[in-house]
């Protein structure tokens, strides 16, 4: 690599193309060159979905695409904001009160996430004002976290312009916080993975307190992600929240059944914590307390005794006070049955037992089974895909992300992925006009890559 750049990914061979390219870019729209880059990469991930938010361990890793940001720190209280990409408008604003309107997710307000949350972490009072121009690899509203790479990123570039420091795990949980401001109730996993990520590994990522342990990956597979090419934004819909919800409202009633403070308890793993029981237990005790048909507020109301106002104003979401009805029980049921699935996936990679790669593929597919029948968040192209993943040879095959669209991660084994990658090709991607158009950036197996940095022309 060329010796003008330090702290450069090693892996990330076309790293050096793009900054020169992009600090080309930069010195034409600003007239001045950037003193420094960031890089947040996005993440896939391997089992435990819809459970962070729940407090149960996941496993992602990062991978290559990512988002990249050239940088220049200004005297005046302003950022200006550009894109590479032409579609996503130019935005500048002054560095002080920042205000971020939750009706309509727009690019810059990612970015805007980040930058207020390490303001207010540190109460600056002056911020620094930057030039700022992204580029971006990661496939928009895929499920591989390119919202939550940006206010990372972003994050990290607001840390470095004001000469501030962090740690990662800090770092980590302000953005997770900051997110919010967006209205996405995530649980922590994008932003914790795009930090703490290590070329080579995937990792157990946990909760309260937040940490990592590497999780090494069966050498005879290979991870391959395919895009369904149904584009799914978590802030623009209320899929996402709605599920968060019903998460929540399942730990209060299950708290309620069992004596417990239930109006202290949001999360699933609060409640299994507090009793003392196995995940197993847990699955048992939702058989008994909870019913599969669906929840009216009112139902919901009578069982934690309070009134419809204090379910919307001190329950609910903003965007989830119209829904009428929540199915606690199939949601309970995913998140209890998905976070015995993580745990057992990272025993298996311990212990490296001669049909470790069957093992892990079924927990994939159960894991998908529960995702589209349990948490309902799959959709048609998304179960068409898993099929094909399937037929064409991957042991495992799973939607990954938050669902609705996004991306399948499949598991084949390393000699048969070639094969693998044509014949999903063309069953999935070559006999349709719009996804033929998205296919280079669409189909393509993947490693364990290394978490977000800055550097800097040396």
């Amino acid at each position: 690599l060329p010796a003008c750049y330090a702290n450069i990914v090693p892996n990330v061979s076309y790293l050096p193309f793009r900054l020169q390219k992009l600090k080309e870019m930069f010195i034409s729209k600003f007239g001045s060159a950037p003193k420094f880059y960031a890089r947040a990469p996005g993440r896939v991930n391997l089992i435990g979905e819809h459970i962070d938010y729940c407090g149960y361990a996941v496993l992602p890793m990062a991978i290559e695409q990512d988002i990249l940001i050239a940088v220049e720190p200004v005297k005046t209280q302003v950022v200006q904001l550009a894109n590479t990409n032409s579609s996503y408008l130019n935005f500048s604003t002054g560095v002080n009160n920042i205000q971020i309107n939750k009706t309509k997710p727009q690019w810059h307000k990612y970015f805007l996430c980040g930058l207020k949350g390490v303001q207010e972490h540190f109460g600056l009072n002056n911020p620094t004002g930057m030039n700022c121009l992204l580029d971006g690899t990661i496939p928009p509203s895929s499920g591989l976290s390119s919202s939550s790479a940006l206010v990372c990123c972003a994050g990290l570039v607001t840390l470095r312009a004001n000469g501030k420091t962090l740690s990662k795990v800090e770092l980590a949980e302000i953005c997770t916080k900051s997110e919010r401001y967006i209205g996405t109730e995530g649980g922590g996993m994008d932003q914790a993975i795009s930090f703490l990520a290590e070329e080579g590994t995937a990792k157990l990522i946990e909760f309260s307190p937040l940490r990592a342990t590497d999780v090494r990956l069966p050498s005879g597979a290979a991870f391959v992600i395919a895009n369904s090419c149904v584009e799914m934004n978590k802030a623009a819909t209320s899929h996402y929240n709605i599920r968060v919800m019903e998460c929540r409202l399942a730990t209060k009633l299950l708290s309620k059944s069992k004596g417990l403070n239930w109006e202290k308890m949001l999360k699933l793993h609060d409640v299994q914590t507090k009793l003392g029981v196995s995940l197993e237990e847990m699955l048992t005790i939702v058989e008994e307390v909870l019913h599969p048909e669906p929840y009216s507020t009112e139902e919901i109301c009578k069982c934690l005794g309070i009134s419809l106002e204090e379910l919307c104003s001190q329950i609910l979401s903003e965007n989830t006070q119209d829904v009428s009805t929540f199915k606690l029980y199939q949601r309970a049921k995913h998140v209890y049955s998905e976070a015995a699935r993580v745990l057992e996936f990272k025993k298996i990679c311990n212990e490296a037992p001669a049909n470790a790669i069957q093992l892990l593929g079924d927990l994939m597919n159960q894991s998908y089974i529960s995702c589209r029948e349990m948490y309902e968040c799959s959709c048609p192209e998304l179960d068409r895909l898993v099929d094909i993943c399937l037929q064409f040879g991957a042991i495992g095959s799973r939607l990954t992300g938050a669902g609705w669209g996004g991306c399948t991660v499949s598991m084949v084994p390393t000699d048969k992925l070639d094969t693998f990658l044509k014949n999903v090709k063309e069953a999935y991607y070559q006999n349709n006009v719009q996804r033929l158009a998205l296919e280079n950036n669409s189909l393509f197996a993947t490693k364990p890559g290394r978490g977000a940095l800055v550097f800097v022309e040396a």
